[in-house]
């Protein structure tokens, strides 16, 4: 039974945060409670925890993390500057005379809108407060347009820069070293948060290619669930000038962001800063940046960091703990017994970090499921950036499946009351088949977000 004990910490951490729990209390807590009993059954060594300073100090020493409070602040700073109305209002008079056209601009806009701000929350209530009543309006079905909203609002999970991947890639770096370690290789290669972001580009613009050709395939098929947004005979005109004002600025700022990164100028934290002082000359080109947004800009990028760091330091003591009681030994062991080898214990880790995206935030597993599992995966062959993007699109996935995708409770919170439960439920179901499938496709050909890395790197 004392074998086990990590899987039954690990269990308890669960059902604590489902019973709404801060997240970083949780972790710690538990774990510290699990060292105490463990001490006191003689079944945990307490100077586990003696290396507890030095992994806190190597998190507030590590530069790549600093990345993450520059890429919320850009995010944030773009939201508060009504770039995504513009620009959608610029789309939809320039695709609005096609059938779907409407929904086209949706997905369009809400992968620009992802790239700049990366943040899965923000996106879908953005957009949801934005496009879900003009597509109602202009006669879309409910359930169609509940459902490119909310798919194009996880989009942050996947497309570059996105925090997911950030943390992602810091937390895949330690696992592929330490896995390189037990395999007997003292000098490790290394994977970087920039050859996610690369691996991550094909897949991305994959996925937004397949929502693109699922909306024109109904609006073929269905066409009273996706109608022509403004007849051809309309008034509505869009002028080259507009459209490149409303155009222009995201796409310079995601190409200054990752060009810099793609190119070797800069690392993904110099490209955060980048990133986080272009959206603030926007900003103020606009004439948006006033005094009192500029604290609301701070304020919410302050309490984000603040969360993402305190959930990594409670990680660390969970880590840590559940070292001390074997856990790391324990999961080698059961994946070593999991029919199918590699690709039976890759589809049981995707299968729990999917089935744990309906109860926790993708920052939780990253920080709790990924440490555990991933150098085991690691050690088995797995290569890193495949696994991360893999995860990255898994959790996109559970974030859009009913009844508890975290998607679907943002869009639920800003929907008009017309719209039903039952219509987003019904809405997202052909998009999360089209994830799967992408998952698929990554499955048969890794290249997919192993082959870019490669040539660029």
């Amino acid at each position: 039974m004392a074998d086990y004990i990590p899987l039954l910490m690990f269990a308890v951490v669960c059902l604590v945060l489902m019973a709404g729990y801060p997240v970083a209390l949780t972790l710690a807590g538990t774990a510290l409670l699990f060292a105490l009993a463990g001490t006191a059954t003689g079944h945990f060594d307490l100077s586990f925890l003696h290396a507890l300073p030095n992994r806190l100090y190597g998190t507030m020493d590590n530069t790549t993390l600093i990345a993450v409070p520059l890429f919320v602040l850009m995010g944030v700073m773009l939201e508060k500057s009504k770039l995504a109305e513009d620009l959608l209002d610029s789309m939809a008079l320039l695709f609005g005379k096609f059938k779907g056209g409407l929904g086209i601009s949706v997905v369009l806009v809400g992968m620009l809108l992802a790239a700049s701000t990366g943040i899965v929350g923000a996106t879908v209530v953005t957009m949801g407060l934005m496009s879900l009543p003009t597509m109602l309006k202009r006669g879309y079905d409910p359930a169609l347009a509940s459902g490119a909203i909310c798919a194009t609002g996880t989009l942050g999970q996947i497309i570059p820069p996105s925090i997911a991947l950030v943390l992602l890639g810091d937390i895949l770096s330690s696992a592929y070293q330490q896995a390189q370690l037990s395999q007997g290789i003292f000098t490790p290669k290394t994977v970087s948060i920039g050859d996610l972001f690369v691996g991550a580009i094909i897949p991305g613009l994959l996925l937004v290619l397949l929502y693109i050709g699922y909306l024109l395939i109904i609006s073929r098929l269905k066409p009273a669930s996706a109608p022509v947004a403004i007849p051809e005979d309309g008034n509505d005109r869009i002028s080259a000038g507009r459209l490149l004002r409303s155009l222009l600025p995201p796409v310079m700022l995601i190409v200054a962001v990752l060009g810099s990164i793609l190119s070797g100028a800069a690392t993904p934290t110099e490209a955060a800063g980048v990133g986080a002082l272009g959206a603030t000359l926007l900003a103020l080109s606009r004439r948006q940046l006033t005094l009192s947004r500029l604290r609301e800009v701070t304020r919410s990028t302050t309490e984000v960091t603040a969360m993402v760091f305190l959930i990594l330091i409670g990680a660390a003591v969970f880590s840590l703990v559940f070292r001390g009681f074997g856990g790391e030994e324990l999961v080698a062991e059961l994946f070593n017994h999991v029919p199918g080898g590699v690709v039976g214990a890759t589809l049981l880790v995707m299968l729990v970090i999917f089935l744990l995206g309906f109860i926790l935030d993708f920052i939780e597993i990253t920080f709790v499921v990924v440490p555990i599992v991933g150098p085991v995966l690691l050690a088995m062959g797995l290569d890193p950036v495949w696994l991360g993007i893999m995860i990255a699109i898994n959790l996109q996935t559970s974030f859009l499946t009913p009844p508890f995708g975290f998607a679907l409770f943002y869009l639920r919170g800003v929907a008009p009351t017309t719209v039903t439960t039952g219509d987003i439920y019904r809405g997202v179901v052909p998009f999360i088949t089209i994830q799967v499938l992408l998952m698929l496709l990554l499955a048969i050909w890794p290249a997919l977000a192993t082959w870019l890395p490669s040539v660029i790197f």
